[in-house]
């Protein structure tokens, strides 16, 4: 019998065999609920979460159910359309992987979520001033109170402050930071630089610097 079990939670099918490969690759049972009954019958030490069809406030409600568990950790399996709205639980221990992912990267992200690799290495911690960039959960934390980032601000910001000194275009931010298939114009880095500027306050703000004519630079 396993000593570790895997909750999968989805309003479809879509990815249960997906989900279930986990049995096989790491020895797991893998049981299977929806979001809109969330209640489980098994014990379990990681939520993998389809959050196709899912609203932010819901899965919120979905990581404090997690956190009166005992902080269990999540999964999220989102579709690359989606990731611009996908707002990441600040309470929660948390990872995502695309829909388009493979069955190794699914093992490794779990992996590292119910504790079977060291989940907080000295790299992925990134201080500045009062701002805390955690680099393997996706989170931000502010005089540490966490802040409400959308995943693709915290990809923003993540990569400015992991790349400092130095400036970057509008163009080449949209191709690091949103990739190759995005099609909107260079005015969404703009409304997200004014986004993370609001929620991070004036000193931290400070540190992102408009380049007149270039596009934006993270200080040190």
């Amino acid at each position: 019998m396993s000593e570790k079990n895997v909750l999968f939670m989805a309003r479809t099918t879509r990815f249960h065999d997906f989900a279930r490969t986990l049995t096989s690759t790491m020895g797991v049972e893998v049981y299977a609920a929806t979001p809109d009954s969330p209640s489980a019958t098994h014990d379990f030490d990681l939520l993998i979460l389809d959050v196709d069809g899912l609203r932010n406030d819901r899965l919120d409600h979905i990581a404090k159910w997690l956190d009166g568990r005992g902080s269990i950790p999540m999964l999220l399996i989102a579709d690359e359309d989606a990731l611009a709205s996908l707002r990441i639980p600040s309470r929660a221990r948390v990872d995502f992987i695309c829909s388009g992912a493979t069955e190794l990267e699914l093992e490794i992200r779990a992996r590292r979520l119910m504790g079977e690799e060291d989940p907080f290495a000295g790299d992925d911690i990134l201080t500045v001033d009062g701002m805390t960039i955690n680099l393997a959960t996706y989170q931000v934390y502010l005089d540490d109170e966490p802040v409400d980032l959308t995943l693709m601000e915290y990809s923003l910001l993540s990569f400015l402050a992991t790349h400092p000194n130095r400036a970057y275009s509008r163009e080449v931010l949209l191709h690091r930071v949103w990739g190759f298939e995005y099609c909107g114009g260079t005015r969404t880095v703009d409304v997200h630089i004014r986004r993370i500027r609001s929620k991070i306050g004036p000193q931290i703000a400070a540190h992102i610097t408009t380049v007149r004519g270039v596009g934006y630079l993270f200080k040190e």
